[in-house]
């Protein structure tokens, strides 16, 4: 069965406003209640997919906040710069003979 044959009855098309009186009104009923439970699951996958928007930009400035106040702190940092290098002493001989 072709999808574009129009004699088909598999899976036809149905309008409300054109076949309403080829339809049952159990017929409509069905697909109403089949509606309403498509919209609520629709919504649930919203609200799911909303609160891990949340959560993913919340874990996102978290990170670029500890990065930031990593590199704050770490510019901070002069424990190194005071440290002077110790000078080298260069020791002149001395001569032995005073020593007996």
């Amino acid at each position: 069965m072709q999808p574009e044959d129009k004699n088909s009855d598999f899976m036809q098309k149905v309008d409300l406003v054109k076949d309403k009186s080829k339809l049952k009104y159990s017929d409509i009923i069905y697909m109403k209640q089949a509606e309403e439970i498509a919209v609520q699951k629709a919504l649930k996958y919203v609200n799911t997919r909303r609160k891990c928007n949340i959560a993913g930009v919340s874990l996102a400035c978290l990170v670029i906040g500890i990065y930031a106040y990593t590199i704050h702190a770490v510019k901070q940092e002069t424990f190194l710069d005071n440290l002077d290098e110790p000078e080298k002493v260069i020791e002149k001989p001395t001569s032995n003979a005073n020593i007996s």
